[in-house]
């Protein structure tokens, strides 16, 4: 695991740079990212999410998919962390993500794989690489708080002026149509929803059972039954959308991953969003996020 004062020593301009400006901390938090996203999609059971047994409500993709994706992406991570290390604005960021989703879609023959992670984790990576910059102490708060302070406003104003070089969204398209905040909106305020919601239960998760794993799926369903997920509004409208989140906070309720016959529960209600053909994903998105800083977050205890 990358250890925060060897980002910080590698922080340096001349740290293990390299011709293209991308240094060793850069290529580390970039690799960071990919384990993070690499956990995201093996991690099982996962409502009408893609894992590796399942395609869960998806007919165009599958786990394969993913890998492909994933390694498509391995340079654009360090690519927008070094980026952000010269505190740009917010289109100097966007542009970088655009020739990563067209990488992604070449890599996936044009099926969307991980459009949301290029926004979210393109942004922390390169909020990163401020901070690093700056020599400032790596935190998930101040991670997600640079992100807001430095291009929150960009962001917002992004959204009244996409790119043309790819279509929009489902995101893009349910925020227009039902006046729902959407990733822009979540990552322009720092992330609350990962801060607030998937960080605290993956930790407590990990407290009480000591598997990580377990502890993502508990905030995965957490992030389920908290988020007005678009992808939800998407494939079911805001009916959909009610019904993700009521069958999330039941699984929770119930006791969550700390409930005996757990699995099962969570395979009852993956069956219940298979059939009504839904698909969490941007909670899924918002769970690579919280992934990312509770990697982050392991590393920097282990300097202590």
């Amino acid at each position: 695991m990358n250890r925060p004062d060897k980002l910080q020593s590698a922080a340096r301009p001349d740290a293990g740079a390299t011709t293209l400006g991308v240094t060793s901390a850069d290529a580390r938090i970039g690799r960071l990212a990919i384990r993070s996203l690499y956990r995201e999609v093996a991690l099982a059971p996962k409502p009408g999410l893609v894992t590796p047994l399942s395609n869960g409500s998806h007919r165009d993709m599958n786990f394969a998919t993913f890998l492909r994706s994933l390694v498509a992406l391995r340079d654009y991570f360090p690519a927008i962390t070094a980026c952000g290390r010269q505190q740009p604005a917010f289109a100097a960021l966007q542009q970088l993500g655009i020739e990563a989703e067209i990488a992604m879609l070449a890599a996936t023959g044009g099926i969307n794989t991980h459009r949301g992670a290029i926004f979210n984790l393109g942004l922390l990576c390169a909020a990163l690489g401020s901070l690093l910059r700056e020599g400032l102490t790596i935190t998930a708060e101040a991670i997600c708080l640079r992100v807001e302070t430095q291009w929150g406003a960009e962001i917002l104003a992004s959204s009244t002026n996409l790119p043309v070089e790819l279509p929009p969204s489902h995101g893009q398209v349910v925020a227009r149509r039902y006046g729902s905040g959407g990733a822009r909106a979540e990552a322009a305020a720092g992330f609350p929803a990962a801060r607030e919601v998937g960080l605290p239960a993956y930790r407590a998760a990990l407290a009480a059972t000591g598997d990580a794993e377990r502890a993502a799926v508990q905030a995965l369903f957490a992030l389920i039954a908290a988020l007005e997920d678009t992808n939800l509004l998407w494939r079911g409208g805001p009916d959909g959308l009610a019904c993700g989140r009521r069958l999330a906070a039941g699984f929770l309720a119930a006791g969550g991953v700390l409930a005996d016959e757990w699995q099962e529960g969570a395979a009852v209600v993956d069956r219940e969003f298979m059939a009504r053909q839904l698909s969490p994903g941007g909670s899924a998105d918002l769970l690579g996020v919280t992934l990312f800083l509770a990697e982050l977050e392991a590393a920097e205890h282990a300097c202590v």
